[in-house]
């Protein structure tokens, strides 16, 4: 092999590696919206005889299907209100404000951010025992709202450092109190990070399936993400459509909700940018 057939090939090979990769991760997604509207779907990828909508019509008429759908809904987003307004508020202090143990706290919750929940699911398994919260639907919210505040608190903050003061100090003097421009100044102008906290911990939660199959016990509060687990169970190992209709369906809330906010995302990480010291 010459210098120019070698050239050649190292030149080649890396995108014949990452067309290899994406061809494993196109398969399964291609599966699953192929199966979805098969009546006979099977485990391997064929193109239907018919096209059917019959597998969604199933999906959606399903009392705990829609159950499942509004459940994860109000735990996503539910989250995500929690997480904002509360993130908003802790996180101005932190920006406006220079407090003596400010960057040791800023370091924790930095830390915090990183620190995995399958190392904390035990002690709190036994914390929500004890404080009869085990198989409650806003027992879930409440853990889900801790686990992201940290992350809503360190990415709202830098945002927060971004808005001019000189804008709430001219609020001030109009007579605006604290509040009232956080409300009418800072929220507005930070639409950009709001929105970029609101759709990560949205999106979080919403594929979180450890989390509610610890916690919740009984299958009438379990969410969409647990209801893909009980599938199996309940129509069978062969019927593949109803699961992939499922499926499709489960990832249309993430999928709109990026498509959305996708001008909001892109703002919010340019501002993110723009910090104070």
């Amino acid at each position: 092999m010459n210098a120019n057939q070698r050239k050649w090939v190292f030149r080649i090979l890396p995108y014949a590696i990452l067309a290899f990769i994406g061809i494993c991760f196109v398969l399964p997604l291609l599966w699953v919206l192929v199966a979805s509207v098969d009546s006979n779907a099977m485990q391997s990828l064929k193109m239907p005889s018919r096209l059917t909508g019959g597998n969604y019509v199933d999906v959606l008429t399903n009392p705990d299907n829609q159950r499942a759908f509004l459940i994860g809904l109000l735990m996503s987003g539910g989250q995500a209100i929690i997480v904002v307004v509360l993130g908003l508020l802790a996180s101005y202090p932190l920006s406006r404000y220079q407090l003596r143990f400010k960057k040791p706290f800023m370091l924790t919750i930095l830390f915090m951010t990183s620190l995995p929940i399958t190392a904390v699911m035990v002690p709190v398994y036994q914390l929500f025992l004890t404080l009869k919260l085990y198989n409650n639907i806003f027992g879930v919210i409440l853990f889900f709202v801790a686990s992201a505040m940290p992350y809503g608190i360190w990415m709202l903050k830098n945002f927060m450092d971004s808005v001019p003061s000189e804008l709430e100090e001219a609020a001030w003097i109009d007579g605006a109190s604290v509040f009232v421009g956080i409300r009418k100044v800072v929220a507005p102008l930070m639409i950009p990070g709001i929105c970029t906290v609101a759709i990560f911990t949205f999106s979080g939660s919403w594929g979180n399936f450890f989390v509610p199959y610890i916690l919740l016990q009984s299958p009438e509060n379990f969410p969409a993400s647990l209801k893909i687990y009980q599938f199996f169970g309940q129509y069978g190992m062969a019927d593949y459509g109803k699961l992939a209709a499922f499926s499709v369906m489960y990832a249309i809330p993430s999928i709109v909700l990026y498509v959305l906010s996708q001008r909001f995302m892109s703002k919010g990480f340019g501002m993110q940018g723009g910090t104070k010291g």
